[in-house]
């Protein structure tokens, strides 16, 4: 059942649509019941629109919270963070050595695949903060590069 109200020649009509099939409508206006054929048939849609809100990513709501960097952001801050969460399986650096850039630095596994986690400058690694086999969260500092 829809209603619409529409106002033809300065008089406003409510006009309800009880029933709509195929070429036939049973409908109200003012209160008063008609049965209306209609020149072609009408098809009902079945299938909702989707309609989508803009997602912001639970990472990124707010600047001061933001946990990765933008695709246009400047690189090399200094830290080496997971893009999404996994577990590490391999560390291919440790501590002290020199890393270039686009080096892979950790292989972590999410979702069952594997993901080559690289350098985004050169440097020095400082710090690792996980070993193989721990679990990290999106947005975990995995290392430190001066």
């Amino acid at each position: 059942m829809k209603t619409f109200n529409f106002k033809i020649n300065g008089n406003r009509y409510e006009v309800v649509i009880d029933n709509l099939e195929e070429s036939t409508a049973h409908i109200q206006v003012n209160g008063v019941d008609y049965t209306v054929e209609l020149e072609q048939k009408s098809t009902v849609v079945k299938t909702p629109k989707l309609v989508r809100s803009v997602a912001i990513p639970s990472t990124d709501s707010t600047e001061a919270t933001a946990k990765t960097s933008s695709p246009s952001a400047p690189k090399g801050g200094g830290t080496i963070k997971s893009p999404l969460p996994g577990v590490i399986l391999k560390l291919h650096v440790k501590v002290g050595d020199t890393v270039q850039l686009s080096q892979e630095l950790i292989t972590l596994e999410a979702m069952k695949m594997e993901n080559s986690i690289q350098a985004d400058k050169a440097g020095i690694v400082e710090a690792i903060h996980f070993s193989t086999g721990d679990a990290v969260m999106e947005g975990d500092v995995l290392m430190t590069i001066k």
